[in-house]
Parts: structure tokens; sequence; C-alpha cells
């Protein structure tokens, strides 16, 4: 396989990637175009060329758009998303954590569209351009999806750490502020990232239906496999963190609870004893007893002797 050129037009929007010269058994070539922040006009254009459905371009323009497959008649429609490093450090929508790729192929031709600079485009158009073989428009879209799905490695791992970070404060008792803001956060884009990969797969497994698999194909499945394998296990970890923090701020109050009633034990009884005498009655009976004040104060430290001996007993101090 040989690599022809790099054509760029005027206004740098369009790349043309030709690839000549294939070693396979039907000696077929195809070209490539990546379509960067094109306008309505230039995919109108792109769509009267190479007969593409206006509901296919209609998806393209829509930056929010989940993936899919769509088979066509003689060509396939696909969506992905990869991960969008530039991201918002508490993005929490598939919209706002990734970016789309648009993909229309044929047995000639494999366009990809996106609406920034993709380093994923550029890694794979870097690759095939420094003599990769390359037998078809397939191992390119493998290698386009396989590489998008490692774009969230990284991130993941980021997110792994900051829950071993939290997971060993929260043990240790160390005050975290908006600790549940922040795990709820974690919560959420992982569990969108969950949401996106069930679809990639969706999308592949079709890619895969209607091709013959090969290794890049297999390596794809395994990169997909390792990916929700790690994002299941953050999944699992930061669910678990969650319930563990709210027991522990449950088991936190109960302790203040349980101090507070302890507390009101000891000195309700002796505020109904202080609550009768400080009544001002003319006629009542201890009032004029020579020893009734330090009888009375007797009677109350006794009083609290009884109630700490009886919550002792119960283990509750």
């Amino acid at each position: 396989m040989c690599l022809e050129a790099f054509l760029f037009s005027k206004e740098k929007k369009v790349i043309a990637i030709m690839l000549i010269n294939l070693k396979s058994q039907s000696e077929h070539s195809f070209s490539w175009i990546d379509v960067s922040m094109p306008t309505e006009q230039e995919l109108l254009d792109l769509a009267v060329k190479y007969n593409l459905p206006e509901t296919s371009i209609k998806d393209c323009l829509d930056p929010e758009h989940l993936p899919k497959f769509e088979q066509l008649e003689d060509k396939n429609f696909i969506i992905i998303r990869n991960y969008d490093h530039l991201c918002e450090i508490n993005a929490d929508s598939i919209q706002k954590l990734t970016r789309k790729i648009a993909i229309f192929y044929g047995k000639d031709f494999l366009i990809t569209i996106h609406r920034h600079e993709s380093l994923v485009i550029n890694g794979v158009a870097k690759k095939y351009s420094n003599g990769s073989i390359c037998k078809s428009p397939f191992d390119i879209i493998c290698k386009i999806i396989k590489d998008s799905l490692q774009t969230f490695e990284d991130p993941l791992n980021i997110i792994d750490k900051e829950i071993d970070s939290f997971e060993e404060r929260i043990f240790l008792k160390n005050k975290i502020p908006d600790l549940l803001k922040n795990l709820y956060i974690i919560k959420r884009k992982i569990y969108v990232k969950k949401r996106l990969f069930t679809l990639t797969k969706a999308v592949f497994e079709q890619l895969g239906n209607s091709h013959k698999h090969n290794t890049i194909y297999e390596d794809l499945k395994d990169t997909y496999v390792r990916v929700e394998t790690i994002t299941e296990e953050i999944y699992d970890s930061s669910h678990s963190l969650l319930n563990i923090y709210i027991s522990l701020s449950s088991q936190k109050t109960n302790d203040v609870m349980r101090v507070l009633t302890v507390f009101s034990a000891f000195f309700l009884p002796l505020t109904f004893i202080v609550g009768i005498y400080g009544m001002n009655f003319q006629f009542m009976p201890e009032l004029s007893q020579q020893y009734g004040y330090p009888g009375i104060m007797i009677f109350m430290l006794l009083l609290t002797i009884v109630i700490y001996q009886w919550f002792s007993r119960k283990g509750w101090i």
C-alpha cells in the first residue's frame, strides 16, 4: 500500500488522503476525505457527490447526536464519540464530555466529519501515512473506534486515583469540603461513560456483522473489554464509597444524638426537681426543714449516680 499525498483546500478545512496500490486480492484503491469544521453547504456538496442521504447529513450537523450505526443502500453511516480533553472539570453529560465523529464509507471511499480538530483522526492518518498496510475502509474505521475508546483511559485512571484518595481520607475521618458533591460528580461521569460505551459497543458489533473479522477488529474488541471492565470497577467503587460516606455521616449523627440523649437523661430529672422547688408557693413543707437544701442536693447527686450506673450496664456510655 502506498500513500500518495495529503491534499488541502484553500481554506484548510478539507484534508483528502488518497490511498493507492493496496496490496489486497481486489487490488482496489479508495480515498479518505476528512472534513473538519464544515459548513452546511460544504456537507450538502459532499452529499451530492457521494449520494449521501439528507437525514444523515442532518445527523452530522447535530453536535449532540449519540453513537449509531446506519446501513444505507451501498454505503454505511457511523457516529462515534471520543473524550474531549478540553471539556470542563465538572462536565457530566455525553455532549459535554465528548466530541462527535461522523463516518460515511463505501467500497471505494471513506469520509470522516468532525467539528473540531481531532487527535484521533490525526493519529490514525499518521499511522497509515507511515506505511502501515490498510486493506479497506473497514480497517481504518476499526482503528478510529479503537483510538476513540482509548481516549477515555487516562480520564478513567485519574478518576480512579481520586476515588482512592477520597476513600483514604474518609476512613481517616479527614474533613473534605464538598465531598458529597465531588462523589456525585464522579459517579455521574462514570455513569455517562458506561452509557456511551454501551452505545459504542452496538456500533462496532453491527460493523462487525457486515464485514469479515480481522486482527484490527479483534484488537478493537479487546480494547472495548478492557475499557468497559475498568469503567465497571470504578463505577462500583464510586457507588460503594458514596454509600460508605453516607453511612459514616449517619453514624456521626447518631453518635451526636446519643451524647445529647445521655445529657438529657441526666438533666431531665434534676430539672424536674429544681422546677418543683422553684415554684413560689408560700406553704411548701420542705421549706421549713433545717437540712432541706443539703438533703435535696444529696438526693440529686444520688439520682445522678444511679442514672450513670444504669447507662453503664446498658453499655450506652
